[in-house]
């Protein structure tokens, strides 16, 4: 069930124009930096924005313009675990990596404890209403948020698109906090959430 969503969400999310994914991830980012979350996050972890995902790169700039300090995954396969690397200079920090993703380079990596992150924008393939995220199916950011002190913001960024009825979750499955959209902005346990541009697609 779980592998043929995923195979489905893909497929709808490869099938929007390039100039309707920048257009739509712009939306987001502006969401995004107008949280009161992330005004008040002095750490944050962001990942890079790969084939069609919510791309990232202004939101990753304009936390460095803001004086945040900015983190960002290394896939360490060994183990299916992510390590969080400080980036002070974006993209140069950066090369291919792991499944062609920009990754730290070795004599970049600045690693950071997960305990000190405040905020972190995260990834994933579909998410519904309760916050529950299908992930690509390595587990990598599940282990990861595992690790998150209590308190820490996490934030999904997804097109509409992305956002389904069930992506039935299994006991292992970290919830997010809030799913950011294009159509609104999604807050698990408090009411509907709140809808920005109308109502999103479920």
């Amino acid at each position: 069930m779980k592998k043929q969503l995923r195979r489905q969400i893909i497929t709808r999310r490869n099938s929007l124009s390039r100039a309707a994914r920048e257009e739509k991830s712009a939306v987001i980012t502006r969401r995004v930096l107008g949280l009161p979350a992330w005004e008040k996050a002095r750490l944050v972890m962001c990942y890079v924005s790969f084939g069609s995902e919510v791309l990232t790169p202004s939101l990753i700039q304009a936390a460095l313009s803001q004086g945040k300090r900015v983190t960002v995954p290394l896939c360490i396969p060994e183990g299916r675990r992510l390590l969080a690397s400080e980036v002070l200079d974006f993209p140069g920090d950066l090369q291919p990596g792991t499944w062609g993703i920009l990754e730290p380079r070795p004599e970049t990596l600045r690693p950071v404890d997960p305990g000190d992150i405040d905020l972190v924008l995260v990834p994933g393939v579909a998410f519904d209403r309760a916050g529950n995220r299908l992930g690509y199916g390595g587990g990598y950011y599940d282990r990861f948020l595992a690790t998150l002190r209590p308190g820490a913001l996490t934030i999904a960024l997804a097109f509409a698109e992305q956002i389904v009825a069930d992506v039935y979750p299994e006991v292992h499955d970290r919830p997010v906090d809030m799913v950011v959209t294009d159509q609104e902005i999604i807050k698990p346990g408090k009411d509907e959430g709140i809808c920005a541009d109308g109502p999103g697609l479920s």
